[in-house]
């Protein structure tokens, strides 16, 4: 910080040496050590005549390294001490735990929007907004296999014009998909079944998750109405919860089951006709 004239002396806390009273003398030397001393003024000093403190301005003055009372000192006087206080209005060091979070010097932007972190950043707080959403689709339809079996192909970022993602997004490779942060996510699915030529009773796509990177388990069997037309088309829609405490184990992938193996899980690379959903809802 830049001053206009001499800069304060920040707490430097002295006594200066003993003075001897000169008979009708007024004006006396300050030193500390033999050193020549000067106050940032006199109301940065304690002043003790004939064991009085005296009042500074009125009692006594200072300019530079000089005292001066306000009348001559006589014979019998005795100066019992002068305290040179340095910049009071510097606090020094504070004791732990002593400073409120009023006093904390914080970066980044304080305003009604952020609060302040833990590592002393003003931050925007998850809960002001979804910090991670993604999508994805098929883009090419896939036959039915008539036992569970894990979608590991034609799977596409959905990229139709105007679309966009929030946070990182999802990663994908050999139809497992890793989350991009820990937290609550969201996951919802939406399936389009064609008949292709054949009925079916029944058809469904399951979303499955590991907690450990190798074993997976269905969360939600989400079924498609049975198709009763050749050329028919079924749609579905499920939704599942799950619990990211791990990127590196906790993962999921998506896989499909049907009474026929002609119809379709339909998939198109410019529309959501098959696809799942991925939204962070919160903190894990």
């Amino acid at each position: 910080m830049a001053y206009i004239g001499k800069t304060p002396t920040i707490g430097n806390f002295q006594v200066c040496d003993a003075i001897s009273v000169v008979n009708g003398q007024a004006s006396y030397t300050m030193q500390v050590g033999s050193v020549n001393v000067s106050p940032e003024s006199a109301n940065h000093m304690l002043v003790s005549l004939n064991g009085i403190l005296q009042r500074s301005g009125s009692s006594f003055t200072v300019s530079g390294s000089t005292i001066t009372f306000a009348s001559n000192l006589v014979t019998g006087d005795v100066i019992d001490f002068i305290q040179i206080l340095g910049n009071v209005l510097d606090l020094g060091v504070p004791s732990d735990n002593t400073v409120s979070l009023a006093k904390l010097t914080a970066t980044g932007t304080k305003d009604a929007t952020t609060f302040l972190r833990g590592d002393n950043t003003f931050n925007v707080p998850p809960l002001g907004g979804i910090t991670e959403a993604d999508q994805w689709r098929l883009t090419a339809s896939l036959n039915f296999s008539s036992s569970i079996t894990p979608i590991t192909a034609n799977l596409e970022r959905s990229d139709t014009a105007g679309f966009n993602y929030i946070g990182t997004g999802m990663t994908e490779s050999s139809g497992v998909f890793t989350f991009p942060s820990t937290g609550i996510w969201m996951i919802m699915i939406q399936a389009m079944v064609a008949g292709n030529g054949a009925t079916a009773d029944y058809a469904s796509v399951h979303f499955q998750t590991t907690q450990n990177n190798s074993t997976y388990v269905s969360q939600v069997n989400q079924i498609v109405s049975g198709i009763d037309r050749t050329s028919g088309y079924a749609m579905g829609f499920g939704v599942s919860f799950f619990d990211v405490t791990d990127t590196s184990t906790h993962k999921c992938k998506f896989a499909q089951d049907a009474g026929s193996t002609t119809c379709q899980l339909y998939g198109n690379t410019n529309i959501q006709s098959t696809g799942f959903t991925f939204i962070r809802l919160g903190d894990t």
